[in-house]
C-alpha cells in the first residue's frame, strides 16, 4: 500500500513535526531546542526546468536554536502564514515558515494566580483564525487571541482546567449548521485518563468516566461512522497507552463505544502504547481509515468501518512513532527518535503507456532485442522510480530505501 521514499537524519530527538498545508515544507521541533524546517521533494520538481541535480533531495531551509530546552510543539495557522512553536522554557514563538524569523512571542503566564511557577506547554492548536489554544503539563488549557497578522496576545482570555495530568491531544469538533465562519466552537481533548470536550464560551461541557489506561493521541473521522441512523455523526478515535484504539460517537462522551486491539501482548503492561494518530486522506480511497504510530516503532494502518489492521509498516526497529502527518500531496510523514520518513503509493504505470515504451524501443536485431528486453525491465517503472527518489531501490512491504542527501550533516 505505502513504500518508503526516502529517510531524513536529524541532529536530535524528534518531539513534534508539522507540514505546510499547501508547500512542500517540513519543520521539526526537537529535544535539543533547535527547530529546522526542510523543502522535500514535490511532483513540480519534475516538472520544472531546473538543475536535475536537485530533484529527489530534501534540502534544509533553516535551523535555528528557537527554544532553552526543548521544542515542545509546532502548529500552524489555517492559512499557512504563520507558524507558532511552544518550548519548555515556556515561551510561545511565532515566525515566518520560510525564513524563520520570529516575529513575536509571549510567556505563559504562572501556574497558579499569584505564584511564581511557570506551567510548560505540552501541546499548540490554531482552532481559527482568531484562537489558539495552549495545552499544558498541569493539565491546565489557554485560550489566546491572534491580533493582526498571527501576532498573539500575551493575556489569554480564558483558561480551563479539563485534566489532572498533561494534555495529550487536541481535535476541533465540525463546527454546527447553524455557524456563520465555518470554523469550530468545540474541541475535544485528552489527557491522563479522561476525554473532555470544552466551548470556546460555555467552558467544559462533558468529561468522561476514567478510563483507566492513559488517553494519548486523538483524530477524528467527520462521518460514515456513526450509529444506526446517524451515519453522518462524526466519531473521534483516541490511542491508548495499552495499545488499544478507542471509538466515541459525538454526544456519547461518557465512555468509549468501540475498541481496536492494535498492539498487546498477553497482559496489559506488555501493549505497546500508540502515541500518534492521523486520518487518512479521502483522496486515496482507502475508506474510513487512520495510521496509528506504536511505541514499538511499527505503524498500523487501520480501517474503523471493518474494525481491522489492514497493513502495519516499520519506521524504526527500537525508536516509537513520535507524529504523523500526510502533506499536501498526501504523502505520509512519519516522525520518530532521530529520523523522518516520507511514504507514498508505488505509482502505478498505464499498461497501454507500458507497451508504447516498448514499442518506441523495439530493436533492430536479435542481439539489440535482448538487451533492450533486459533494459526494459527497468525502464517500465521509471517513473516510478523517480518518484521514489534518489537511490531508491527494489524493497517491498513499506522497507525503507537507501537515500543520500548532499549538504545535510
Amino acid at each position: 500500500m505505502l513504500e518508503n521514499l526516502c529517510t531524513l537524519p536529524l541532529s536530535s530527538d524528534l518531539f513534534t513535526q508539522v507540514v505546510h498545508p499547501t508547500k512542500p515544507l517540513l519543520t521539526v521541533g526537537l529535544a535539543s531546542g533547535r527547530v529546522e524546517s526542510f523543502r522535500i521533494p514535490c511532483d513540480e520538481d519534475n516538472d520544472s526546468d531546473k538543475d536535475t541535480s536537485t530533484i529527489n533531495v530534501i534540502k534544509s531551509v533553516w535551523s535555528t536554536h528557537r527554544h532553552k530546552g526543548s521544542c515542545r510543539y509546532l502548529t500552524y495557522s489555517h492559512d499557512g502564514e504563520a507558524l507558532y512553536s511552544a518550548g519548555s522554557d515556556a515561551v510561545v514563538k511565532h515566525f515566518i515558515p520560510e525564513t524563520g524569523v520570529v516575529l513575536s512571542k509571549i510567556g505563559l503566564p504562572p501556574r497558579t494566580s499569584g505564584g511564581t511557577t511557570t506551567d510548560c506547554p505540552a501541546i499548540l492548536h490554531a482552532l481559527s483564525p482568531q484562537t489558539l489554544l495552549l495545552g499544558t503539563d498541569s493539565g491546565a488549557l489557554y485560550i489566546f487571541d491572534f491580533r493582526e497578522n498571527g501576532y498573539l496576545n500575551p493575556k489569554p482570555v480564558r483558561k480551563h482546567v479539563p485534566h489532572a495530568d498533561y494534555v495529550t491531544s487536541i481535535t476541533p469538533l465540525p463546527a454546527s449548521t447553524e455557524s456563520t465562519s465555518g470554523f469550530a466552537k468545540q474541541w475535544v481533548s485528552t489527557g491522563g485518563t479522561t476525554l473532555a470536550v470544552t466551548d470556546l464560551r460555555a467552558g467544559i461541557v462533558a468529561t468522561s468516566e476514567d478510563q483507566e489506561d492513559e488517553l494519548l493521541c486523538s483524530t477524528i473521522i467527520p462521518s460514515g461512522l456513526g450509529p444506526k441512523k446517524m451515519r453522518n455523526n462524526p466519531v473521534v478515535a483516541v490511542g491508548t497507552g495499552g495499545g488499544v484504539l478507542t471509538l466515541w460517537d459525538r454526544g456519547s462522551w461518557d465512555d468509549q463505544q468501540e475498541r481496536i486491539h492494535i498492539s498487546g501482548g498477553q497482559r496489559k503492561q506488555d501493549a505497546d502504547s500508540l502515541d500518534a494518530i492521523v486520518r487518512v486522506p479521502d483522496e486515496l480511497g482507502w475508506g474510513k481509515s487512520v495510521v496509528v504510530g506504536v511505541g514499538d516503532g511499527s505503524m498500523s494502518i487501520v480501517n474503523l468501518k471493518d474494525r481491522e489492521v489492514t497493513t502495519v509498516l516499520k519506521h524504526d526497529e527500537v525508536e516509537g512513532v513520535a507524529a504523523l502527518n500526510f502533506d499536501y500531496q498526501n504523502r505520509l510523514i512519519s516522525g520518530g527518535g532521530k529520523t523522518v520518513k516520507v511514504w507514498a503509493e508505488p505509482e502505478v504505470v498505464d499498461e497501454e503507456e507500458e507497451i508504447n515504451v516498448i514499442k518506441r524501443s523495439a530493436p533492430d536485431s536479435d542481439e539489440d532485442a535482448a538487451s533492450d528486453d533486459s533494459d526494459s525491465e527497468d525502464e517500465r517503472p521509471a517513473k516510478q522510480k523517480k518518484k521514489r527518489r534518489k537511490g531508491a531501490k527494489g524493497a517491498k512491504g513499506g522497507q525503507q530505501r537507501g537515500v543520500a542527501f548532499p549538504g545535510l550533516d
